[in-house]
């Protein structure tokens, strides 16, 4: 489903979706090609559910944004690992 579509489907609404296909230029992630996976009236709901999905499947490409939203950009940030105090 393209964002426009979900736009139209959900509008005015916080959207969990996952990138079915995306594409990166400059550091910046454009989804291109989305799966609703379920939509809330809230924020926190969103990201509580995102939360779950995220950390049984690491590797999937979920996000979260709400309908108003024209155009949509992530910026991409480098894993730079975990930090942990030498002793």
């Amino acid at each position: 489903m393209k964002w426009e579509q979900v736009r139209k489907q959900f509008p005015e609404q916080w959207v969990l979706v996952e990138a079915i296909s995306a594409y990166s230029d400059n550091s910046i992630r454009y989804p291109d090609e989305l799966s609703v996976i379920s939509n809330f009236p809230d924020s926190t709901t969103a990201w509580k559910e995102y939360k779950k999905l995220h950390l049984a499947e690491p590797s999937r490409e979920y996000y979260i944004f709400h309908t108003d939203i024209e155009t949509l950009e992530v910026e991409e940030q480098k894993f730079i690992g975990v930090r942990r105090r030498l002793q």
